[in-house]
């Protein structure tokens, strides 16, 4: 009854709008822009519980603008990264925003490697992108201080700053952005649209809602009453600073694990100068777990409660065993990075801040691999969105606003 009383006393400062984003990361906002693109006057409200926007996924990667070579032909993943590089290129360049296009190397260090290489070549031709084969001895026309017996020059990749491209799209959207407006309750009901709780009280009302929520997706999908069918399973990825950053010239990858969504230890130069090595994928303790002290046992529990993560981690454990081994010891970590990048010594490695990256699990314990958007009645859910969600942003937000807008419509009502 308390909580009844509370909601009757704030009516009288509700906001209403016609599309209700909750997440002020890259996702939502480029959704908000679309819209304000596509449709001048639609009304949209963005609710984003930090104090400003980009503040995890977004703002704690390693900026690169991914070509599209990793992905499956066909998958929104490969489309969107491939059309989204290009695009993010031009934003970067429209606003003056600090980015560059350096191309980058995919390097095999083992002959079993070797295979996998080929197919990742042919993997990007047929995503259309121009794929360069190199030699070992070839290896040095690109990255004199890199060892490999082959590689692939990939010349589309590029870097820039997402936290400042995010930071436009909230400018430039036309939308209005609520910040510190954490989601505690959501309210749909038919021909009422959604209403939202904040944690300070205030109520949104929108005829639709999207959820870009990322680390919190599913819980604000359950919250509306849908049952997304994965959860958010959190892995943080470690980063450190290369102390002398002149070793490396531009991006340089390991052939990737098919098996397992994460890229592997890889180093890139940043729009800044320097260069960031890693990450690794270790399991968070917290959805925002950014480091082993930070526990949250609500989120812990959900976890560890999630049928899907105990398949996945008795699929994965020999991989798990060791990610968590070069979290633990920089020592194994600089092992890995000398594959590539042999000239590297363990005090070259200079901590960092690290990042957490939203994966959705099934409940078979299968890792979402494509992009995952729901429709519900009155709700896009945006459940999977992690890398290469930032270069892809902006045509994953025309899709999501085409299907919020969709809602908005005599046909959608």
């Amino acid at each position: 009854m308390r909580e009844v009383v509370q909601v009757t006393q704030v009516v009288a400062r509700s906001y209403d709008c016609d599309v209700l984003v909750v997440g002020g990361g890259i996702v939502g906002l480029s959704t908000a822009y679309a819209i304000g693109r596509a449709t001048p006057g639609t009304r949209v409200t963005v609710l984003e519980k930090e104090p400003g926007p980009a503040r995890h996924q977004t703002g704690r990667n390693s900026g690169v603008i991914h070509s599209g070579i990793y992905y499956r032909p066909g998958s929104l993943k490969a489309r969107y990264a491939v059309r989204g590089a290009a695009e993010m290129v031009k934003f970067c360049a429209e606003y003056d925003i600090p980015h560059a296009v350096t191309g980058k190397l995919i390097v095999a260090t083992d002959r079993e490697e070797l295979p996998r290489l080929h197919a990742l070549a042919q993997r990007g031709r047929e995503n259309g992108l121009t794929v360069r084969e190199l030699c070992g001895a070839q290896i040095a026309e690109y990255e004199p201080e890199v060892d490999g017996l082959a590689a692939l020059h990939v010349g589309t990749t590029g870097i820039c700053d997402f936290g400042a491209v995010a930071r436009r799209l909230a400018e430039t959207s036309g939308a209005e952005i609520r910040y510190g407006a954490r989601v505690v309750r959501v309210d749909r009901r038919p021909g009422r649209g959604v209403a939202v709780l904040t944690a300070d009280g205030d109520i949104v009302r929108g005829r639709v809602l999207v959820n870009c929520a990322g680390l919190h997706c599913d819980e604000i999908a359950r919250r509306t009453g849908d049952e997304p069918g994965a959860r958010i399973v959190p892995f943080r990825g470690e980063y450190y600073e290369l102390a002398r950053p002149e070793l490396v010239r531009g991006l340089v990858y390991p052939v990737p694990d098919p098996a397992f969504p994460f890229l592997g230890v890889h180093l890139t130069r940043g729009v800044d100068g320097g260069v960031h090595v890693g990450p690794n994928a270790v399991p968070a303790l917290a959805r925002e777990g950014y480091d082993w002290r930070t526990v949250c046992p609500r989120e812990l529990g959900a976890t560890l409660s999630w049928p899907g993560s105990w398949q996945l981690a008795r699929r994965h454990w020999r991989y798990g065993t060791g990610e968590l081994h070069r979290s633990l010891s920089k020592a194994a970590f600089a092992r890995a990075v000398r594959r590539l990048l042999p000239a590297v010594r363990e005090d070259d490695l200079v901590p960092t801040a690290a990042g957490v990256r939203a994966q959705a699990v099934l409940r078979d314990g299968t890792l979402a691999d494509d992009f995952l958007i729901q429709e519900a009645p009155r709700a896009v859910h945006v459940l999977n969105a992690p890398s290469p969600a930032a270069t892809a942003s902006l045509p994953i937000g025309r899709e999501i606003a085409r299907r919020a807008m969709a809602q908005l419509t005599p046909e959608g009502r």
